[in-house]
C-alpha cells in the first residue's frame, strides 16, 4: 500500500508540472514525417502503373491506338469515356497519385537543405533534380492528353478551383524545368538508391532519360534548337538505357497488366483486327511475342465490337507475366525521333534512313533474340521511303510502340499513320472520328466551373476532336 501511495504522489507531481499533453497521443512506432525517398518511390510506382495498366476505368490508350479491343464490355473501345469517367480517373491518378507525392518529396528535401553537409549536398541536389524530371514527364502526359490543364495553381490544398494554363505555356515551363534539372545532376554521386525502381539511383541514366524526354517534347513542338540541345546532352544509345520500372512477381509491385489479364480471372482484352491486319502481311519477327498463337492464322477482334474471347487472337505470353517490366520510354522511340528530326531537317540531325533502320532493329532486338532484321527491312513494304517518310516512320513506329498505348496514340496523332477509323458503333460524342484528346473530367464543370468554361473556350471546345496545341 505504501508503494502505491508513493507512485500516486509521483504521478500527480509529474502531471502538475506540465500543461502540455500532446506527447501522450504520439505513437512512437508510427512515423510522423514521410521520408522524401518513400514519397518518390510511391509516385514512381503509381506513375508507371497508371501508364501501363489496361484498366478500363483509368487507362484505355491501347484502345485509343487500336492495338487492342474489348470483349464483353466494348464501351471504351467505342469511345464512351463518360460512363466510367475515364478522363477523370486518369486525371486524378496523375494529380493525386503522382504529382502530390512528388511535390511533397520536394518539400521534404527543401526543408532539409539547410542541414545538409557539403559532402551530401550533391546527392541531395540529384534527388531534387530526379523528382523534377518525373514531374515534367507527368505534366507533359497531362498536356498531351487534355490540352490546357491546371499547372501554376495546381496541387494547392487551399485552392480547390485552380485556373487552367495554356498548353503551350505549360510546355515552355516544362522545358525550363527540365533544363534546370539536367544542369543540377552530378554523375557518380547517386540519388535515391534502391528507392528508385527505374534506375536504382543512377544519375547518368536519369540524365539520359531527361534528355530523351526533352527530345520527345522538342519533336512535338518542332523546335530545332531544343532537339540539338537534347542530343548534345546525351540521349538513349541502347536498350540498356530504357526507362523501365522493374515489376516483381508478387503484389504490390507486380505488373498491372498481369493483374488485369491473369489475376482478375477475366477475359476482356484481345488484339484488334486493326493491328493484326497491319502486322500479319509483313513477316514481322515480333509477331509471336506480340500475339498468342491461339488462332492460326492470327485473327484480330473487330475493333469496337462485342467480341467472343475464344474466337480471336490473344495477347502474347509476355504480357501475362507479373514481373514484365513497365517501360515509359525506350531507345527504339529515341531512334525514331532522330529519324523524324532528320526527315524534317531539324536540329542538324542527318541520316533519317539510318536512324529508322536502327529504331526497327532496336525494337526487334528487344522482343526477339537472334532475329533477321536485315531481311525484314529489305522488304519493299518495310524499307524506308524518303519520298513518303511520314508513312514509313509512322507505320514502323506504331508497330514498335505496340502495348505502349499512350505513345502509340500520340505517334498516330503526329504522323496520321496508320490510317485509323472510328468503329461503326462509336459514341456520338466522338462525332464519327478517332479522338485526338480526352475530354475533361466529368466533375470539373461542377467543381471548377468558371475555369473549366474558360479552358474549354480557349482550346476550341471540350471535345474529342479538339487538338492539343502541338497537333495543330
Amino acid at each position: 500500500m505504501k508503494k502505491l501511495i508513493i507512485i500516486a504522489f509521483i504521478l500527480v507531481g509529474a502531471i502538475s508540472c506540465t500543461n502540455d499533453f500532446s506527447e501522450w497521443n504520439v505513437d512512437p512506432k508510427q512515423a510522423t514525417e514521410v521520408p522524401a525517398s518513400t514519397l518518390f518511390s510511391n509516385a514512381e510506382r503509381n506513375l508507371v502503373r497508371t501508364m501501363k495498366t489496361q484498366n478500363v476505368n483509368t487507362n484505355i490508350f491501347n484502345f485509343m491506338a487500336q492495338y487492342w479491343t474489348a470483349t464483353t464490355y466494348p464501351d471504351e473501345s467505342n469511345y464512351d469515356l463518360g460512363t466510367r469517367d475515364v478522363p477523370g480517373n486518369f486525371w486524378n491518378a496523375l494529380y493525386t497519385g503522382v504529382l502530390i507525392d512528388l511535390k511533397e518529396s520536394t518539400n521534404v528535401l527543401n526543408a532539409a537543405t539547410a542541414n545538409i553537409s557539403p559532402t551530401l549536398l550533391s546527392k541531395h541536389n540529384n534527388q531534387l533534380a530526379v523528382v523534377s524530371i518525373l514531374e515534367v514527364y507527368t505534366y507533359h502526359v497531362l498536356v498531351d492528353v487534355f490540352g490546357d490543364i491546371p499547372y501554376t495553381e495546381a496541387l494547392d490544398i487551399d485552392n480547390p478551383s485552380p485556373v487552367y494554363d495554356n498548353d503551350s505555356d505549360v510546355y515552355a515551363s516544362l522545358f525550363t524545368k527540365l533544363d534546370s534539372a539536367i544542369s543540377n545532376l552530378t554523375a557518380g554521386i547517386g540519388s535515391f538508391g534502391t528507392a528508385d525502381f527505374i534506375y536504382g539511383g543512377d544519375v547518368s541514366s536519369w540524365k539520359k532519360f531527361a534528355n530523351s524526354l526533352k527530345l520527345r517534347m522538342a519533336l512535338r513542338v518542332k523546335d530545332g534548337a531544343k532537339i540539338t540541345s537534347a542530343i548534345a546532352g546525351g540521349v538513349f544509345t541502347s536498350n540498356d538505357d530504357n526507362a523501365a520500372f522493374n515489376f516483381l512477381s508478387s503484389d504490390p509491385y507486380s505488373n498491372p497488366l498481369w493483374e488485369i489479364l491473369v489475376q482478375s480471372g477475366r477475359s476482356d482484352v484481345l488484339v484488334s483486327d486493326t493491328f493484326v491486319n497491319i502486322i500479319s502481311p509483313l513477316n514481322d519477327p515480333r509477331t509471336p511475342a506480340y500475339m498468342d498463337n491461339n488462332q492460326d492464322p492470327y485473327i484480330g477482334g473487330p475493333y469496337g465490337a462485342n467480341n467472343a474471347f475464344g474466337e480471336f487472337t490473344h495477347l502474347g505470353e509476355i504480357f501475362h507475366k507479373p514481373d514484365f517490366e513497365g517501360i515509359i520510354m525506350d531507345y527504339t522511340e529515341v531512334e525514331f525521333l532522330l529519324a523524324e528530326a532528320a526527315a524534317r531537317g531539324l536540329g542538324g540531325v542527318t541520316g533519317a534512313e539510318n536512324h529508322y533502320n536502327e529504331a526497327v532493329k532496336a525494337s526487334i532486338d528487344y522482343w526477339v533474340t537472334g532475329a533477321d532484321t536485315a531481311t525484314y527491312l529489305a522488304q519493299s513494304t518495310v524499307a524506308y521511303n524518303a519520298a513518303n517518310w511520314e508513312m514509313s516512320i509512322g507505320m514502323q513506329k506504331y508497330i514498335a510502340l505496340y502495348s505502349h498505348g499512350f505513345e502509340g496514340w500520340a505517334s498516330w496523332r503526329v504522323f496520321g499513320y496508320p490510317v485509323l477509323t472510328a468503329p461503326v458503333d462509336a459514341h456520338v460524342s466522338a462525332e464519327g472520328m478517332v479522338p485526338v484528346r480526352f475530354t475533361y473530367p466529368a466533375d470539373e464543370a461542377q467543381r471548377n466551373g468558371p475555369n473549366y468554361e474558360a479552358a474549354s473556350a480557349a482550346i476550341g471546345g471540350d471535345k474529342f476532336k479538339t487538338k492539343v496545341f502541338w497537333n495543330n
